[in-house]
């Protein structure tokens, strides 16, 4: 069992490194979160709207998107994110070009999905409390942000923290364009001091504890909320 041993003192002295690269990937994580829940929201709205253009452009985005695989979105982004900073500011691109591209490529492509979370949230409130709203004398605007909205997502917020789960684990993707995250951290390290093999494992167990331990928590809120 030489190699448990090797390997376990190995993982003390690379800690520092794979705390960063699980910092990186939970940075990716939760500005994607957070950016695709903002614009997959407006998506959902203007996919309700009775405005064909809105509702046109909003399905098309979601189609598209749902229809090219990740990786290829990612390796998009990564050349595309560079060239229209320049082409917009005149400057070069100073900050980490794969972990900016891996934020706006993970928030425009989970937007896709969470759209449709969202879509179906507001389409399950009953439809008499946009009509009270409007009897209230609320326009359209304020019947969502006050009334339709907050109940929505109180009923889909489990299934947006499983998209987030599901996020997190495709994160993985981005050692495709050299960002050090968890997963590439690992994988360097395990090459370089030929504990590949073990590194691996490691990385695994570790994306399977945590999407286990989101899992379960997400169930139990989803009972909570559920009462």
């Amino acid at each position: 069992m030489d190699w448990i041993a090797s390997f376990t003192q190995d993982l003390q002295l690379s800690a520092p490194a794979l705390w960063h690269g699980l910092s990186i990937t939970l940075k990716v994580v939760i500005s994607a979160t957070i950016g695709g829940v903002f614009i997959g929201t407006l998506l959902a709205l203007m996919r309700l709207s009775s405005v064909s253009a809105l509702n046109w452009f909003a399905k098309s985005y979601v189609n598209l998107f749902r229809s090219i695989p990740l990786l290829l979105v990612l390796m998009w982004f990564y050349f595309a994110v560079p060239f229209i900073y320049t082409g917009l500011t005149g400057n070069y691109l100073t900050m980490d070009t794969a972990l900016v591209s891996s934020i706006v490529a993970f928030m425009l492509f989970e937007a896709a999905y969470f759209s449709e979370i969202v879509r179906a949230g507001i389409q399950s409130i009953p439809k008499g409390q946009t009509s009270a709203a409007y009897a209230l004398g609320m326009s359209y605007s304020q019947s969502m942000r006050l009334i339709i909205l907050p109940q929505a997502f109180r009923k889909m917020t489990p299934l947006l923290l499983q998209q987030t789960i599901i996020l997190f684990q495709d994160s993985t993707m981005v050692y495709a364009i050299g960002l050090l995250d968890f997963f590439r951290t690992n994988y360097v390290r395990g090459d370089l001091m030929s504990l590949l093999t073990q590194y691996i494992i490691f990385a695994g167990l570790v994306y399977f504890t945590i999407s286990m331990i989101a899992t379960y928590a997400v169930k139990k809120l989803q009972r909570r909320l559920s009462v």
